[in-house]
């Protein structure tokens, strides 16, 4: 085991949905430990790369939806192009809750839901894998939300989603735990960034949401930071299955 247990030079890591809010923090993070990142996202992520390369690390952006198989391909592809290898995943894209009671959403919300939030992860996985095993084996992390293990009213397809997130996960990780390749969740609890604003500029939103966690307040990005390095790193070299709650207590009600 190297001594430096955070130290990622040499490794590659892409980072889905790393142009904002916890896809950020992730990927600024494992740059500034010495990964080689590559972030993807249907927007361009110029204000992470900027970060990144200012602090001196290295990063690249490939624009892709992970809903669609043929761009997950062409993003592992570049990915490995660019940098030889791909040894890190954080499969962090997905998309906001709709809000309303159940009989109330559409199909095309359960759709697109689905799409980004269950179906991109597995089809991340299915790409990241094969370069994983190429390079010897990886560590995968899929970023959830505490609504993959608990549920609250107006969410039922989001919720949906995110239990069948942690379902693949698990389901992966026993696939392919014999090969090295390690596959765990991360499940952040509300989270101030661009997705949830409308929910912060309520005060009684706010309000309510805080008296979720056992600290009275959203969290921060870079909270959910720790995590993330630890599950990539020799650390967690015999987690694998793992579901990780970043909470402050909300799923220990």
């Amino acid at each position: 085991m190297p001594k430096q247990l955070l130290d990622f030079s040499g490794k590659v890591a892409l980072v889905t949905g790393g142009g904002t809010g916890i896809g950020q923090a992730i990927a600024q993070a494992f740059a500034g430990q010495g990964a080689k990142v590559v972030i993807t996202g249907r927007s361009n992520a110029d204000v992470s790369l900027s970060r990144i390369k200012d602090d001196g690390g290295e990063a690249i952006f490939v624009r892709g939806d992970v809903g669609k198989a043929a761009d997950v391909r062409a993003v592992v592809a570049a990915a490995v192009d660019a940098y030889g290898r791909l040894d890190i995943a954080v499969n962090n894209a997905g998309t906001g809750v709709v809000g309303v009671p159940m009989a109330d959403q559409t199909e095309e919300d359960f759709d697109h839901m689905i799409a980004t939030d269950l179906k991109g992860v597995f089809l991340c996985m299915k790409y990241e894998i094969p370069a994983m095993l190429a390079a010897g084996g990886g560590s995968i992390i899929n970023v959830g939300s505490v609504a993959s293990v608990i549920a609250d009213p107006g969410m039922a397809i989001y919720v949906a989603a995110k239990h069948g997130m942690v379902g693949i996960t698990k389901g992966a990780a026993l696939d392919y735990a014999k090969q090295n390749i390690r596959v765990n969740a991360l499940l952040p609890g509300f989270t101030a960034t661009p997705m949830t604003q409308n929910w912060l500029e309520d005060p009684q939103m706010v309000a309510l949401v805080s008296s979720f966690n056992a600290m009275g307040r959203p969290a921060r990005p870079e909270e959910m930071v720790g995590m993330a390095l630890l599950l990539a790193s020799p650390l967690a070299s015999f987690i694998t299955g793992g579901v990780f709650a970043v909470d402050a207590g909300q799923t220990a009600h």
